[in-house]
């Protein structure tokens, strides 16, 4: 019964990312970002705490992301009856996703760029 739940739960969970990869496209930009910071990690000799950070830097983005879908879609219900409130939400989630993003954006520069300007060398 567990295995069971666990399976449904995370066939469910593989589901919204594979709509959400297909739905929204800056998700899959946000992936392809993602990819390329994967592929510095592998090339550059990082610290392990900066490739922990990097880790969860691309894990909070795409999940803040994941969660601006969720509730653009739940507010896109309510668009019939729709309160000047739910335009609210809709611009701090994207406000919630660009912050995270840029955030991730300088720390990933703090990280990449001495390993840049020593290659330039």
């Amino acid at each position: 019964m567990i295995v069971k739940n666990l399976c449904s739960s995370f066939a469910a969970a593989l589901r919204g990312l594979k709509f959400t990869f297909q739905n929204e496209r800056s998700f899959r930009l946000q992936i392809l970002a993602a990819i390329f910071v994967i592929i510095l990690t592998i090339i550059f000799p990082l610290k392990v705490s900066e490739v922990i950070l990097i880790i969860l830097l691309i894990a909070a983005v795409l999940t803040i992301e994941l969660f601006n879908t969720a509730l653009e879609y739940f507010a896109d219900l309510l668009k019939p009856r729709l309160h000047h409130y739910v335009l609210v939400v809709k611009d701090v989630m994207a406000a919630a996703v660009l912050t995270t993003s840029l955030g991730a954006l300088i720390i990933g520069l703090i990280i990449f760029l001495p390993h840049f300007i020593e290659l330039a060398k």
